[in-house]
């Protein structure tokens, strides 16, 4: 014969589940430029281990590093290197300098008058 399913145990053992604290033991792996942490989480048994929290916890649409969205999706084991990001942002700096320049001179030759905002250098 079998056994009958209990109902009493389970919601026990649910109520004491949701009021015992949860023990999050993430480590922090880096930092961005614009202030994001950076966590894995130790305690994962799937692929979800990974995630970011924002300077501003208000704010999740603060632009993300290509580096770190690559590391957050698994699509690289390694967390990104400071060299690594540094090379990277100064070449963005210098294609988006080449970009304004490249329009200032277009729009000389073709007689428009444009503003030269050449993008600022900050790190």
């Amino acid at each position: 014969m079998v056994k009958e399913r209990g109902v009493i145990m389970p919601i026990i053992r649910n109520f004491l589940n949701s009021i015992t604290p949860r023990v999050n033991r993430r480590r922090l792996i880096g930092e961005d430029r614009n202030g994001t942490k950076y966590y894995e989480d130790l305690n994962a048994q799937n692929r979800r281990g990974r995630s970011f929290e924002p300077k501003d916890p208000e704010n999740f649409e603060v632009e993300m590093p290509a580096e770190w969205e690559a590391w957050l999706r698994y699509r690289r084991q390694e967390r990104p290197t400071d060299e690594e990001i540094k090379q990277n942002y100064e070449i963005i700096m210098m294609k988006k300098k080449n970009a304004a320049e490249l329009k200032i001179k277009y729009n000389a030759e073709k007689g428009v008058k444009v503003d030269d905002n050449l993008p600022k250098e900050k790190l």
